[in-house]
């Protein structure tokens, strides 16, 4: 057994989201030959790849069909999370990549989503933060539990920092911290827009694979100027089944469409697909109809990420301030699971094959 012989026969192992094999990508490192004994590593896209015991699997098996079937294969993993960051020096240097969680029309659950979604990510081993950018009905403080928490100060490079809080291993930021939640936050549109800035420019976010960024609903001054300010991977479309939730879903892929803003569409996810009692975990009844976002992402040619059901506990949950994603309720918790695996997924495959970012630039 020889190094050459184990790459020519993971050669024949392909990274199933790039189609392209994992020696020719640079992915195996590291290779230990002692007697029957063979261990690598190999290098994935993101830790939080869904794909990671399939590629296991694979590896083992190549070695085994042609180059000793009586080995002892240890496979090892380690990641780089891929970025199209064209510039890191300015902002957000260390952060890979920026998801959008946006929705058409309040309602739809979007928060939910973008919670689970950053706690889904950072369970797969990926550094994450939650940006809440909805200034005038944040929700982080009551979903994670922080309620009445202030964040630290500190100082860096001579200027002074804002610290997110950190719960359930990921680092949130909201207004919700900084401000009265007893006081409604009364703003024109300028002043939103700034106090975004700031949480692009002034918070200390240092090293992130994913930043999660929950949005306001609708189309406008916040969007834009997030879009603006930093190089957005991608935007994530969360609707419900209703027809009345898709009309306004259109809007949002119609705004992140347009040639200027160069910020893809990562997939739609359907949220409140069916509901399902508690005490009759194999009915599904759909309330707000069947599919009906499945429908418009294969009307808009876009990845469908998943569905996520309508239960009892996921709003319990977040009331608590525990999301579904740190619960017992297995079948949630697949379903935010697979729906976080498909972006990952989605990420690479986009890293992989499109041209660097750029900041949007809008033209007002």
């Amino acid at each position: 057994m020889t190094p050459e012989k184990v790459l020519q026969a993971l050669s024949n192992v392909q990274e199933p989201d790039l189609g392209k094999d994992i020696v020719t990508l640079n992915m195996v490192k590291d290779i230990e030959i002692e007697g029957n004994y063979i261990a690598f590593t190999v290098v994935l896209t993101t830790p939080a790849c869904p794909l990671k015991d399939m590629i296991k699997n694979a590896c083992i098996n190549a070695i085994h069909l042609t180059v000793n079937k009586d080995a002892t294969v240890n496979v090892k993993f380690t990641s780089n999370t891929t970025t199209k960051r064209n510039d890191p020096g300015t902002v957000l240097p260390q952060v890979k990549n920026i998801i959008a969680v946006v929705s058409g029309k309040g309602g739809v659950g979007k928060s939910t989503v973008a919670a689970n979604l950053a706690l889904g990510l950072s369970k797969g081993g990926a550094k994450v933060g939650l940006m809440d950018a909805d200034i005038y009905g944040p929700s982080v403080p009551i979903m994670f539990g922080v309620r009445g928490e202030r964040p630290m100060m500190v100082e860096i490079k001579g200027k002074g920092m804002i610290v997110p809080l950190e719960k359930y291993g990921i680092k949130l930021i909201s207004i919700g911290l900084l401000v009265d939640e007893k006081n409604a936050v009364v703003w024109r549109g300028p002043m939103a827009s700034s106090a975004i800035r700031q949480f692009v420019t002034d918070v200390y976010w240092d090293e992130l694979d994913y930043l999660v960024v929950d949005m306001p609903p609708g189309t406008g001054d916040i969007h834009l100027t997030l879009m603006q300010t930093v190089p957005v991977t991608g935007s994530v479309i969360v609707t419900t089944p209703q027809d009345v939730a898709l009309a306004d879903a259109k809007k949002g892929i119609a705004m992140f469409s347009q040639a200027q803003l160069n910020v893809p569409v990562i997939g739609l996810v359907e949220n409140m697909s069916y509901f399902t009692p508690a005490e009759l975990p194999d009915h599904k009844y759909y309330i707000f109809g069947k599919d009906g976002g499945k429908r418009l992402a294969e009307e808009y040619d876009l990845p469908f990420l998943g569905q996520i059901p309508l239960v009892q506990s996921i709003r319990e949950g977040g009331d608590k301030g525990v999301p579904i994603m740190l619960s017992n309720d297995e079948i949630t918790k697949k379903a935010f699971e697979d729906f976080a695996g498909h972006v990952v997924r989605s990420i690479s495959m986009r890293n992989a094959n499109i041209s660097k970012e750029k900041v949007a630039e809008v033209v007002s």
